[in-house]
């Protein structure tokens, strides 16, 4: 008999609890059972692979199981190829419903019908749902898993059968005593994606039967180092305190990330010792690097008109619209997992504000031609100095030429300076950003790992504060020197760099730009200002 396989961290499709390390799915959702309990329809959403399938697989298992109710989790995603065919739609659905039915091994007594009755198009799809709930010896719970796949019309349809059946279940009518739709998208984007109104309270939408709306939240921090202990337990291998903290600061509990980087430290990195903070910063380089199928997925997402309008600002650290498009807008890309809140906009955690500025500086990385050994002092400190320098040259070459390419236009400085940072500095060293809409700045942290005389290991620590003079604007740097002072103070160091874009129409010619001179803040930080 082959001994059972050693579990590892999933980051690909639902976790099985025999095979990965995984937390309590359920408990991740306390609210569902209740809404189930008392016969209601409901949204679950989530950004992908955060754990929404696994948590409705589980709950399915565990209601079936009590006895009351069958409970079937069934995917609509091959009915996204129907597009508005909403006749094919519902066929696709009740051959996915038969196919979950019969890998759940129940006894025939809770299966549905040998075959579906004849219905109209239209009315297919709850005639065989009437049909099984009326032959059901228990209630009958459905987990829509996937439900954004469907499209326009037959999103439409599907959900007006829903809520026929939902209504005329207190005359006596067989319908699922409780149905929860599960996906990306929250009900308010679900109204923009069929042609309703988002805001709109009419009494024959589809959406007026939804009661609640739940979003699977990310790890805590203690939810980490719980999952981090499963391998513990199992290996002997610990993750210091140190390094669950920094997994919580980088991923901020997002699932897929803190997987990921666990995989790699475990299974890709084979690091045996105990696991530092240290490993943790390279297993996330390494991460971003290979640009897994996860970060893909949401970097195809920024060149969205929607997804730009509002990653845009937070980039450029401008004030965004105020107009309620934008809010829906500001809706789908908290439901994407882009961004941390709708109300203050970020985003959502610095490997994702890494991997942002990473993907759209790609066209910038390809005009740096400098060697970045070259800018390794004999010490092994970075030169700061000298890559501003050489920055004022790039930027007279080719600034005005990568700016007229950068499709997120009013962030453009800052994606350029930042994929120049990149380049040169990311092959040694790190770079920390911090950016959020209304901010008016970008800040950024370039650590530098060298070795001390005594053959100690060092960090160096460069802060520089990125500021952008606009047409009709006043000059920036009295605020920006204020900004740095407190961004020095929050990092106790003693100076700095602020860069100032003059993007003015009557800014200097190309050719001119690139001046240095020193300032000091109002604390009495003496700080290098470069003007470009």
């Amino acid at each position: 008999m082959r001994p059972p396989r050693a579990k590892h961290f999933n980051t690909a499709g639902p976790c099985d609890p025999k095979r990965h390390y995984m937390l309590p799915p359920t408990q991740r959702l306390p609210e569902a059972r209740g809404l189930i309990d008392m016969d209601r329809y409901f949204v679950l959403h989530a950004p992908r692979q955060t754990g929404k399938t696994t948590a409705l697989r589980t709950l399915a298992s565990e209601l079936t199981a009590e006895g009351d109710a069958i409970a079937l989790l069934f995917s609509c995603e091959r009915a996204k190829a129907a597009g508005d065919d909403y006749a094919a739609a519902e066929s696709i659905l009740l051959k996915s419903i038969r196919e979950a039915v019969e890998w759940s091994g129940w006894p025939n007594e809770l299966l549905p019908p040998d075959s579906w009755p004849q219905s109209p198009p239209g009315t297919q799809f709850s005639a065989a749902l009437t049909e099984w709930c009326h032959r059901s010896p228990r209630r009958v719970v459905l987990f829509f898993d996937e439900i954004d796949a469907l499209q326009g019309t037959s999103m439409i349809s599907i959900l007006s059968q829903l809520r026929d059946g939902h209504n005329a279940r207190p005359t006596g009518h067989p319908f699922p005593t409780s149905v929860v739709l599960c996906g990306v998208r929250d009900v308010r984007d679900y109204k923009v994606a069929s042609g309703s109104d988002p805001g709109g309270s009419n009494p024959a939408s589809p959406f007026n039967i939804i009661t609640s709306s739940l979003r699977l939240g990310d790890f805590t921090a203690d939810q980490i180092a719980e999952l981090y202990d499963q391998h513990t337990q199992a290996t002997g291998q610990e993750f210091t305190k140190d390094a669950v903290d920094r997994v919580f600061e980088l991923t901020q509990g997002q699932p897929w990330l803190v997987n990921a980087l666990a995989l790699e430290l475990v299974t890709w990195m084979k690091v045996t010792s105990d696991i530092t903070a240290r490993q943790v910063e390279e297993a996330k380089e390494r991460l971003i690097r290979a640009r897994a199928t996860h970060l893909d997925a949401l970097v195809a997402r920024l060149h969205e008109p929607r997804v730009e309008r509002v990653i845009e600002p937070i980039v450029a650290g401008t004030s965004p619209s105020m107009d309620a498009a934008f809010d829906d807008d500001v809706s789908y890309v908290h439901d994407l997992g882009l961004i941390r809140g709708t109300r203050k906009l970020e985003i959502a955690n610095p490997i994702y504000r890494e991997v942002l500025l990473r993907v759209l500086g790609n066209r910038t990385e390809r005009f740096v031609q400098a060697d970045p050994r070259s800018f390794v002092l004999p010490d092994g400190r970075f030169d700061l100095d000298r890559l501003l320098r050489e920055f004022v040259v790039f930027w007279r070459e080719h600034g005005e030429v990568l700016i007229r390419q950068e499709g997120y236009h009013e962030a453009a400085c800052q994606i350029i300076l930042m994929a120049f940072l990149h380049r040169l500095v990311n092959g040694g060293g790190y770079l920390d950003r911090e950016y959020a809409a209304g901010t008016k700045r970008l800040d950024v942290l370039v650590r530098w790992p060298y070795t001390g005389p005594e053959g100690e290991r060092l960090m160096q620590r460069e802060a520089m504060e990125l500021k952008v003079w606009r047409a009709g604007g006043d000059d920036p740097m009295p605020d920006g020197l204020a900004q740095l002072d407190r961004y020095l103070d929050r990092l106790s160091l003693d100076t700095g760099v602020l860069v100032v874009f003059d993007r003015r129409p009557e800014a200097p010619s190309w050719k001119e730009r690139g001046g240095f001179e020193q300032a000091t803040t109002p604390s009495g930080r003496e700080v290098t200002v470069l003007r470009v």
